[in-house]
């Protein structure tokens, strides 16, 4: 059984910076793929941000140069990094680790970025 346990988030000032944490436990291996989805109110659930084993990484053109997407491989740990962070960027963000053909999801956190 896999679990993925987010933590981080909340309230943010436009321009302030945030960091999230997924921890991947149970019988997930280190060569999955890790990332991080969002969803606003409204809006499809959209790829945020991801990362290989290996340290490829893949962003969304909306967070590109705001966003990175560290992984500590050991610890079965990835992280959502983001700073200068605008309205717009309000989402509940979901963890996400695929290793085919197997998928799973945290349990989401909210992103508030407001004044």
């Amino acid at each position: 059984q896999v679990r993925l346990v987010q933590s981080g988030g909340g309230l943010v000032q436009p321009g302030g910076s945030l960091r999230l944490s997924c921890a991947a436990s149970g019988s997930i291996s280190s060569s999955a793929v890790m990332g991080w989805y969002r969803q606003a109110p409204g809006k499809q659930r959209e790829l945020v941000a991801t990362i290989t084993s290996g340290g490829n990484t893949n962003y969304a053109d909306s967070v590109k140069g705001r966003f990175a997407v560290p992984r500590d491989n050991p610890k079965n740990t990835v992280y959502l990094q983001m700073i200068r962070l605008e309205p717009e960027d309000t989402a509940i963000y979901l963890c996400n680790a695929v290793l085919w053909p197997n998928q799973y999801w945290g349990q989401g956190t909210q992103v508030t970025v407001s004044s």
